[in-house]
């Protein structure tokens, strides 16, 4: 229900193992695992690799606004992407390789797994997973607010 969307943007951890080297604490994430963390865009029913676009949409500080419900559930369409990619290929779920090998490896999944979304091929059973426990980031982009203000105002 969003005017002039084009994608959700999220981002998932794929876990690795400890790369050798004094870079190795650079892939510690904030659970103390070691991972690659990946980044995507959903667009339509497919992952996207568009690193930079004009506007985010955050959510307001206040949880209760149709406006949050409304980007909680939109959010929650490229979640469940994540999940049936890490579903279709069970490699995600610890890759022993090094970092630079992995980053292929996740692309060549996510191009798979469109490919397999094109052609309707069956979609992987995802369990529901817990909500993470981070808060939602608030950009201090003037522009982003705005943009995130006037659709309030004119469709909730």
């Amino acid at each position: 229900g969003f005017p002039n969307v084009i994608g959700a943007i999220d981002c998932t951890h794929i876990p690795i193992k400890a790369p050798p080297g004094p870079n190795e604490g650079d892939f510690v994430n904030r659970k103390g695992v070691h991972s690659i963390n990946v980044q995507g865009i959903l667009t339509g029913s497919c992952l996207d690799s568009y690193a930079c676009r004009q506007y985010f949409m955050t959510p307001f500080p206040d949880p209760q606004t149709r406006y949050n419900a409304a980007l909680a559930r939109t959010r929650a369409r490229i979640e469940m992407t994540f999940g049936q990619l890490k579903e279709r290929f069970q490699c995600l779920k610890g890759l022993r390789v090094a970092p630079d090998r992995a980053c292929d490896i996740i692309v060549a999944c996510a191009i798979l797994h469109n490919i397999a979304t094109i052609r309707k091929e069956r979609t992987p059973v995802v369990e529901v997973q817990p909500d993470d426990d981070l808060q939602p980031v608030h950009l201090d982009q003037p522009s982003g607010r705005a943009a995130r203000d006037r659709i309030v105002e004119h469709h909730f």
